[in-house]
């Protein structure tokens, strides 16, 4: 049974906060931002439900700002999924090489755009047209993931193993 106390669901809200102002600082640059990096970096050391719920807050809240549409849910499901999976690799190889983390956010960014191409072709008509369109963008993403991934994982490691030496029983 996963357990949510008060610290950890502190630290969603602050990961989400944290993505959420990332997301609204990095519009500028299409499709690089930090948001898919945190969600599997929180998604790595809090684990699946954590992470799914770290996109969910993520997601709409930084859509009020940047723009709400179908796309949202999507988003959702996109971010939820790779939150999903981040969970699960932290837990099942704790000690994965940061380059290993950091391959897994450039998939990360391909899959995204994958997800949001095959629910948003209906509107273009063709799947292939749209998504060879969206690739560069998704090429993007996943550089800037692996650039996030990189800066960001050693510093919010520490935090997280604080959290579980201060919180999580032996």
């Amino acid at each position: 049974m996963m357990h949510m106390n008060t610290y950890k669901i502190t630290l969603i809200a602050l990961f989400a906060s944290l993505a959420v102002v990332g997301r609204y600082a990095f519009a500028f640059l299409p499709n690089v931002q930090p948001v898919t990096a945190i969600i599997i970096i929180a998604g790595f050391w809090l684990g699946p439900l954590s992470a799914v719920i770290l996109a969910l807050l993520t997601t709409f809240l930084s859509n009020v700002f940047l723009g709400m549409g179908i796309w949202t849910v999507w988003q959702v499901m996109a971010w939820a999924g790779i939150g999903l999976m981040s969970g699960l690799i932290g837990k099942y190889w704790s000690n994965i090489p940061l380059l290993v983390l950091a391959a897994f956010g450039a998939f990360s960014g391909l899959f995204y755009g994958f997800v949001l191409s095959v629910t948003m072709y209906k509107f273009s008509g063709s799947f292939w047209g749209y998504y060879l369109a969206g690739l560069p963008f998704d090429i993007y993403h996943a550089a800037g993931n692996v650039v996030f991934i990189v800066m960001l994982y050693p510093v919010l490691s520490r935090l997280f193993r604080r959290y579980y030496n201060q919180w999580i029983p032996v």
